[in-house]
């Protein structure tokens, strides 16, 4: 399968010399299409980082990322982001902010509603289109904020803990809708997460990061259904295992 993210050797030092402590330390990683890959670990193992990172946002210390080999040098239509906040836009109705990026694109206004409805229907708020973000639940302006960035059509997805600010009933159910929408869509995803059961739920591969400097620990291939069951045997056995391993790097946090 073809390899769509490449990290290579990344490092990353904040600091006005890049002398300080580094968050993360050579990372290597590949990211094959159509996978969805989570990332676990403790706090400020360098997570959000290495996405902000592969995102464009921020450049690395040493090392380089690629994307369908040619190098990143900064934001790319090829990678749409969601974040924990919703980061809508509040004088624009759900489908104006759907829409949004299409405006930028210069796409005719036919063909903007169009897109938009196709994603507005896939989240399930089709009914909800000319409500403003002061009108919605956080669990809906979350998946506006998942359809505004599918419409732009990326290859990529980088999702940096998008249900983290939500209870846990509505937080299950957007794992679903996401599980449902990467079975007809297969967009490469990368997905930052602290919990290991959302996790499993979602991910083809979990990988767990080591404690500061974040490196990669493990990464558990996930060999389970699409259609995951979160109390099937085999579901709980993963959870543990990786429950472990996480575990262990969070200890090291408080030695």
């Amino acid at each position: 399968m073809t390899t769509r993210i490449h990290v290579q050797r990344v490092s990353k030092a904040f600091g006005a010399d890049g002398r300080s402590a580094p968050v993360l330390l050579d990372v290597d990683l590949e990211i094959p299409e159509r996978e969805l890959l989570c990332i676990l670990g403790p706090s400020g193992c360098g997570k959000s980082t290495l996405l902000n990172i592969i995102a464009g946002f921020i450049p690395p210390t040493s090392g380089r990322v690629l994307v369908d080999g040619v190098p990143v040098t900064g934001p790319g239509a090829e990678r749409g982001v969601v974040f924990q906040e919703y980061v809508l836009f509040p004088w624009l109705t759900v489908a104006g902010n759907v829409e949004f990026g299409l405006v930028l694109k210069g796409l005719p206004a036919a063909e903007r509603r169009r897109i938009a409805s196709r994603y507005l229907e896939l989240v399930g708020l089709t009914a909800h289109a000319e409500k403003f973000p002061a009108q919605l639940s956080g669990g809906m302006k979350q998946r506006v904020a998942i359809a505004r960035a599918l419409a732009n059509d990326p290859a990529i997805v980088l999702m940096d803990e998008p249900f983290g600010a939500l209870d846990a009933q509505t937080r299950e159910t957007l794992q679903d809708e996401l599980s449902r929408i990467q079975r007809l869509e297969h967009k490469t995803i990368l997905f930052v997460t602290h919990s290991i059961r959302e996790a499993v739920y979602l991910a083809d591969r979990v990988l767990v990061m080591t404690s500061a400097p974040g490196r990669i620990k493990q990464v558990f291939p996930i060999k389970l259904p699409e259609v995951r069951d979160r109390f099937a045997r085999e579901f709980t056995e993963y959870e543990s295992e990786i429950t472990r391993t996480v575990k262990e790097e969070v200890a090291k946090v408080h030695e």
